[in-house]
């Protein structure tokens, strides 16, 4: 049984934004021009460790798998896709505005949250910013619009798209044809996402341009509720044994009745406890056949499938294990800080697993000295091959180390005086900073078996 979940600490996302920033995870977007809200640029190790998440997401969804088949859909879909799906008409959230002195815009099924964030009783009156009074709530919606072509009419307006999901349903017949499939099998796909949040906030949590990982899974009618409790254990595991994430930090929250949306007759959220409480990090729908029969429908299309074992013919259901890059992004940054106290300075330190962190082995050269410097770069050059890696010479070694620790390096190797005389050098692992000497000529090796103990203890800390 896992340890019970803990909180963490309110300022935990403002060291994060920090952090991030002076290490080149993520960057304000348009900084020099003031920002602009909820859209952020990512920088040579968030750039990094976002390619890790989509490794990981495809290694587990599609590559592993023979149920599952990939595709790449346009961003810009005719608009009528929008139309059929709903969106158009439905894919909205409530919006108050503050008459008070701060003018903030809220969504009103978030303004709760929003007043425990700031302290105050979750039932509380009027603005959670300033206290003054809000509007009554009006509908507002999330699609961003542009247009097609040189004249801006309601002929050429066109949407980015709000879910990658739609453009899997409307070629769920090129994919069956192409791929000759039979019941059940996915269809997976990463790409980015739009929608014009009313509140977004709490860093890159929820953004208004994001990168969606989604697979929409086919089965017969009857058989989608198994299909839905696999899924979402499947998907629970997967963030404790393939990423590292804390079990306890992690649970499965089933959607009552209520909160169903239209087209879903089951949906469970696997949440994450973050700073400012317990929040979605992966949603898991059971769609009915609403998607590809409303498409049907308006299309003209015939969508169905026919089932040769059965002679018969019916639209499919489907099971939605639905996340963003940047939710797990957050995710992990928050899962794997941590404070400890070395040699009584502080010492921040990121647990990130290793198959996910942005640099597995950093080499550094003792000193600046060219007699170091030299062959401490071949090392890492020979080393790049097999691992992510990163040669860093400037500052002390202590700060070097400090620098490795805060971006999740789980191993530093360092190239001293000793190295030029006995061809050896010395691994520093991140966690315990234990350190051990090898011969160059077994480094890879040694690097390997290392990484695996890491990986090793990286599930035993998932695991509590």
């Amino acid at each position: 049984m896992s340890a019970p979940a803990i909180q963490p600490p309110a300022d935990l996302i403002d060291k994060l934004v920090s952090l991030c920033k002076q290490r080149g995870f993520v960057f304000p977007s348009s900084e020099i021009y003031g920002g602009i809200g909820a859209l952020y640029d990512f920088g040579p190790l968030g750039v990094r460790l976002r390619a890790n998440i989509r490794k990981a997401w495809w290694k587990s969804m599609v590559e592993e798998r023979d149920d599952i088949e990939p595709i790449e859909t346009s961003i810009i879909m005719n608009s009528r896709v929008w139309e059929a799906s709903g969106h158009v008409s439905g894919f909205s959230d409530p919006l108050c505005d503050c008459t008070g002195t701060c003018r903030r815009r809220w969504r009103e099924d978030n303004l709760p949250g929003e007043r425990r964030a700031r302290g105050k009783p979750a039932d509380a009156s009027g603005c959670p910013e300033c206290g003054g009074v809000l509007t009554a709530p009006r509908q507002f919606n999330l699609m961003f619009k542009t247009f097609i072509g040189p004249v801006e009419d309601s002929a050429s307006q066109v949407y980015l798209r709000p879910e990658t999901a739609q453009g899997i349903f409307v070629n769920f017949s090129n994919v069956l044809n192409a791929t000759r499939r039979r019941l059940p099998f996915g269809i997976a796909q990463n790409g980015r996402s739009f929608r014009n949040e009313i509140s977004p906030g709490n860093f890159v949590f929820r953004l208004r341009e994001f990168e969606q990982m989604e697979m929409e899974f086919f089965c017969e009618p009857g058989t989608d509720l198994d299909w839905h409790t696999y899924w979402c254990d499947a998907r629970l595991r997967w963030y404790v044994e393939s990423l590292g994430v804390r079990e306890s930090q992690l649970r499965l929250r089933v959607h009552d009745q209520k909160e169903l949306s239209h087209y879903s007759t089951a949906t469970s959220d696997i949440e994450y406890l973050y700073p400012f409480g317990w929040g979605e990090l992966e949603g898991v729908a059971d769609r009915t056949d609403f998607d590809l029969g409303v498409h049907a429908q308006h299309s003209g299309r015939d969508l169905s499938y026919f089932d040769t074992a059965g002679n018969r013919r019916f639209i499919p259901y489907v099971i939605e294990p639905a996340v963003g890059v940047d939710r797990i992004f957050i995710t992990l940054l928050v899962d794997a800080y941590d404070e400890d106290v070395v040699r009584d300075e502080k010492r921040v330190v990121m647990h990130l697993h290793p198959d996910l962190a942005p640099v597995q082995v950093a080499v550094l050269p003792l000193s600046k000295k060219a007699i170091l410097c030299e062959p401490a770069r071949r090392i890492e050059r020979d080393l790049r091959r097999h691992f992510a890696t990163e040669y860093d010479e400037t500052q002390s070694i202590g700060k070097r180390y400090r620098r490795q620790d805060e971006i999740g390096t789980p191993l530093a190797i360092t190239f001293d005086f000793d190295s030029l005389e006995d061809n050896a050098v010395t691994i520093r692992e991140r966690d315990a900073m234990t350190q051990v000497r090898v011969p160059v000529a077994n480094l890879q090796t040694a690097l390997a078996d290392q990484l695996d103990d890491c990986r090793k203890r990286a599930a035993a800390r998932a695991s509590g």
